[in-house]
């Protein structure tokens, strides 16, 4: 990749960081706003993460806030870097920008723990499986364009084999292994592909079985991303067609991981998850 960093993930941190010094100051934010000589909805989106800004900004803040010497060049650093592009940015003609924060957090995260009820995990996708599943869900209007969201979807999984590989522990509903996406050639394919995948050091897989019954993820996929560095909070992602919502608040993340961990405990162990997905290779 063109950073060993993500822009996103440096841009959330200095929000973080940014949002602790005004509190510790007392200010609110339309005393920064004053001072900046802006409107204060400008200081709630650099707060909150949401578009660049300036590192001259950053350094008037820092001013008002008091913060000087290795600290506040920490923190300008911080913004330099927040304002760079990632690896995911050339694809901004098929990469909405929901979907751009979620991306470029997934490039530096630590760890993955999601569940699939649909579909095979994207990071876990073979090319023809993705075409297919791009075909099925996206309105996309040219060829070029699926295989541009196909290429993206390709480049993010790298992330399972660099320097610093995510760990991704991923629970797939049986149905999402059954299901033909893109005829039964293909699907084999997939299956064997996932077997595959599953015997690297840092995926996981599980299937939960349709005998299961009903379990507590029944509403929908969910994603939590896990970060190397402690200050970084945890966040939780969930896709719509038009959207997505993070969450990031301590319950809500301690929620999904009660969710998750219930999960685990009603799905069978991974290596009987590989006999399992063998199983449903052979029925195809």
């Amino acid at each position: 990749m063109a950073l060993d960093y993500s822009p996103t993930v440096r841009r959330r941190r200095l929000a973080a960081e940014l949002q602790r010094l005004r509190e510790i100051s007392g200010m609110k934010l339309e005393d920064v706003a004053a001072y900046l000589d802006c409107r204060h909805p400008k200081v709630s989106r650099i707060e909150k993460g949401r578009g660049a800004v300036s590192v001259g900004d950053v350094r008037l803040m820092l001013d008002l806030y008091g913060v000087t010497g290795v600290e506040a060049a920490r923190l300008i650093q911080l913004a330099r870097d927040s304002g760079k592009k990632g690896w995911w940015h050339s694809y901004s003609d098929v990469l909405p920008d929901w979907l751009a924060t979620y991306v470029g957090l997934e490039a530096e995260a630590a760890e993955c723990r999601t569940y699939e009820g649909e579909v095979v995990n994207g990071l876990l996708q073979t090319h023809d499986y993705a075409t297919a599943v791009t075909l099925a869900t996206v309105d996309a209007s040219s060829v070029d364009e699926v295989d541009r969201r196909v290429e993206l979807r390709l480049k993010r999984q790298r992330r399972l084999h660099d320097e610093r590989p995510l760990e991704l522990h991923v629970v797939h509903s049986e149905a999402a292994l059954r299901r033909p996406v893109g005829g039964r050639a293909v699907m084999r394919e997939q299956l064997r592909h996932l077997v595959q995948l599953a015997e690297l050091p840092n995926v996981t897989v599980r299937v939960l079985p349709i005998s299961a019954g009903a379990h507590p993820a029944m509403l929908g996929p969910f994603m939590m991303l896990r970060f190397p560095e402690p200050s970084d909070r945890d966040v939780v992602y969930l896709e719509t067609q038009v959207g997505s919502l993070y969450l990031e608040k301590f319950d809500e993340i301690a929620d999904y991981s009660r969710v998750f961990d219930h999960l685990c405990r009603k799905a069978v162990d991974p290596r009987e998850t590989i006999r399992l997905i063998h199983r449903i290779t052979e029925e195809l």
